[in-house]
């Protein structure tokens, strides 16, 4: 079964956004180059999960010595990017993702792979579809200023959500809240 792999290096945008209510937000990473663009749906912890680890990444680089790659400590005025979600066309929903950093080009790079059905042994099932099946897989390469600016932005919008309760730690609905009873 073929793959395919939509690839980004040096992309002009990439961004999390949402579409919809607080409480009812659909997560995208949204990547675009020239005309190509690629929307992954995300879940909201996968989102600031991956928020932290790049930040995480980048918070090491810059503890090495000379700070060889220029790695800034906060987010480049000039890449802040608080504009909506372009046109949005799912191409698949996020299971797997992988972090990693490449020092030849200096780039952190993210790969996102779609849900798969597992059976009860553990192996991979496709689809019931006709013809064959192709899957894809999504590979970001950012610099490290647009990856700082991705942090930023993807923190904002996570917890950009519905306020939480100061009594129960649970998210609170615009249309009421009941905080559940503590257990005894």
């Amino acid at each position: 079964m073929p793959t395919r792999v939509h690839e980004f290096d040096w992309p002009d945008r990439v961004v999390v956004g949402t579409i919809g209510p607080p409480g009812a937000r659909t997560f995208y990473l949204q990547v675009r180059s020239r005309t190509q663009m690629v929307s992954v749906a995300l879940e909201k912890q996968q989102s600031a999960l991956l928020a932290e680890k790049i930040d995480e990444i980048l918070d090491q680089l810059i503890s090495v010595e000379g700070n060889p790659f220029s790695v800034p400590t906060s987010t480049p005025p000039e890449l802040v990017d608080d504009d909506q979600l372009e046109a949005v066309h799912e191409h698949f929903r996020t299971g797997t993702m992988s972090l990693g950093w490449d020092p030849a080009t200096a780039q952190v790079v993210v790969e996102a792979h779609p849900i798969t059905d597992v059976d009860a042994e553990g192996n991979e099932e496709a689809p019931e579809e006709d013809g064959p099946h192709q899957t894809e897989m999504l590979v970001v390469r950012m610099p490290v200023g647009a990856a700082r600016a991705f942090t930023k932005r993807t923190r904002e919008v996570v917890d950009a959500g519905r306020p939480v309760c100061p009594l129960c730690g649970y998210p609170m609905d615009a249309d009421g809240h009941t905080c559940p009873l503590p257990e005894e």
